[in-house]
This record gives C-alpha cells, structure tokens and sequence, in this order.
C-alpha cells in the first residue's frame, strides 16, 4: 500500500486499544474483584489459557526473555496458584506448564464481564455510532491480523536477534489485562 497514513490517526488507534483494554480491566476488576495480575504473568497466561501446555523454554523463546528470568516467572506464579508444572509424560526430563484451574476461572470472569461492559456501553451510543462501529469491525479485525502476523515473525526470529525497540523508535505499549 503506498497511501500515506495521517500520524494523527495512526496515534489514535494506536492509544485506543491498550486504552480500552486497560478501562475494561479496571472496570472488570472493580465489579468482580478480579485480582491484581503483573503484566509480565499475564503475557504468559495469554500462552496458556486455551488450555495450551509449553515448556518454559517455548515460553522464554515466544517471549523473547531468558530462561532465568522465566523460571523465575514460574515459580512466583506457581505460588500465585496461576500455574503449573508438571513432568511431561512422554520425557520425565522435560517440564511441562499450564495455566491453573484458577487462572482459568479469572480468564473466563474477565472475558464475561468484559463482554458485559462493552454491551452496556454500546447501548450509550446512537444508532449511528454503533453502526460505524459494526462497518469498521471488518478493517479492525484485518488490522489485527497484521499486527499478530508481524508478532508471529518476530516469534520466528533467533533469540539474539536485536530487539524490537532497538530497531525502530517506537517506543514498546506495555500489554495489559487479558
């Protein structure tokens, strides 16, 4: 595509997902009592709670982080009851992780209220906007589907290659929430 984008724009979209996603947590938290989660155990339960099962090697190289700091990971989130570890069944050298029970149910109650929360929002709105909204919904999940694409190839990447924010000047949106 040669279109030059306005930067406005490009701003704007780009503060309005971690900005939505970061109200819809708090919002969610504060009906639910939702537990406070670090950003970093969440990146993690994010690999997992499709009822995925990795390694922590898998974990540290999707990451982009060193084993040692993985373990370290794991171990504050196994006595958060957020995961588990096990022996794998098919090498008893190798440890497999999951997310817990409990993680899950967090999972599940943030995905409903939040899908509540938006509801009750969208019935703020004029006709008008929520038909905006439905039009656009096609681009966005296009949009999305970009961005994941470029996440997967850096995921393709040797571990000692340059960081993202060493290449560009961007500068990196902490993820929060799930």
């Amino acid at each position: 595509m040669s279109r030059t984008l306005d930067s406005v724009v490009v701003a704007r979209i780009s503060s309005l997902v971690p900005t939505l996603r970061r109200s819809l947590l708090r919002i969610a938290r504060s009906h639910d009592q939702l537990p406070e989660i670090p950003e970093t155990h969440v990146e993690v339960l994010r690999l997992l709670v499709g009822g995925e099962t990795r390694s922590p090697g898998e974990i540290a190289a999707i990451l982009r982080l060193s084993r040692p700091t993985i373990s370290n990971l794991l171990r504050a989130m196994e006595e958060g009851d957020l995961v588990e570890r096990r022996t794998a069944d098919h090498n008893h050298r190798q440890v497999e992780v999951r997310a817990s029970r409990y993680a899950m149910e967090v999972y599940a109650r943030f995905q409903v209220i939040s899908t509540d929360i938006v509801a009750l929002a969208l019935e703020e709105l004029t006709d008008e906007d929520i038909e905006a909204i439905e039009d656009a919904l096609p681009a966005l999940e296009h949009l999305r589907d970009h961005v994941r694409a470029r996440a997967r190839a850096l995921d393709a990447e040797p571990l000692d290659a340059e960081p993202l924010d060493a290449r560009s000047s961007d500068a990196k949106v902490p993820t929060v929430g799930f």
